[in-house]
């Protein structure tokens, strides 16, 4: 396992270019595609924080507009004329209430200049679709744009760099003595670059990292954990 770099919100991007397309992952937990003008994110989850409160688990409130301002955040690093969420966008269900919908299309309707689709993940099909009225476009993976191939469950795609999300990969980082952080992070895998979660409330996997694998951690993380 190499660490390639550690991304921090103040470092410039790390480019990298495969199957000949440059793409550029930034602190934001994004890849940015200069050729396309496109931006990819993974698993924004929003409504999770809500469908756990509806559950009795009592958990902070105010995750969607967090959620939308850093994506927000993000386009605005970039010349950015499309946005593909990597699967995921909503958690659940209880994701289609009036305030999240509401908090949503505000958002919607100050980057009504910018396409937007999603590909299809395995909460989305619980989920159901966005509202039509958000005109953000539904496809299935993979989904091809250019040589790339985007899609929500990380997956080799003959003839093309895959770009995924799913496993909210987070890497352990070891410290001084016994200090360790966990850290989302990318993961580049031959062919195939998982990206970190987006969603402030989204928890993280310790990926189990073969050898070969490329690991870009993120800083600063608002939810990542010290222990």
């Amino acid at each position: 396992m190499g660490v390639v770099t550690v991304l921090t919100e103040h470092s410039s991007t790390h480019s990298l270019t495969c199957c000949g397309e440059l793409l550029q992952l930034s602190a934001h937990r994004t890849a940015f595609s200069p050729l396309h003008k496109a931006l990819f994110v993974a698993d924004v989850h929003l409504g999770k924080a809500a469908t756990f409160r509806q559950l009795g688990v009592p958990v902070p409130a105010g995750t969607t507009q967090a959620n939308l301002a850093r994506l927000s955040a993000a386009m605005a690093r970039f010349d950015v004329q499309s946005l593909y969420f990597l699967g995921d966008l909503l958690h659940a269900k209880a994701a289609h209430n009036p305030g999240l919908l509401n908090a949503l299309s505000a958002w919607r309707r100050q980057h009504a200049n910018i396409h937007m689709a999603l590909v299809r993940g395995n909460h989305d099909s619980r989920a159901g679709d966005p509202p039509a009225h958000l005109n953000i476009a539904v496809v299935e993976e993979p989904f091809a744009l250019g040589q790339l191939a985007l899609c929500h469950h990380p997956q080799q795609v003959p003839g093309a760099f895959a770009l995924a999300g799913h496993e909210h990969p987070v890497v352990r980082m070891e410290g001084k003595g016994r200090d360790r952080a966990r850290l989302p992070c990318f993961v580049l895998r031959g062919s195939l670059m998982v990206l970190p979660s987006f969603g402030e409330f989204t928890g993280g996997h310790a990926i189990e990292a073969n050898n070969g694998d490329e690991i870009i951690p993120v800083l600063p993380v608002i939810d990542s954990i010290i222990c």
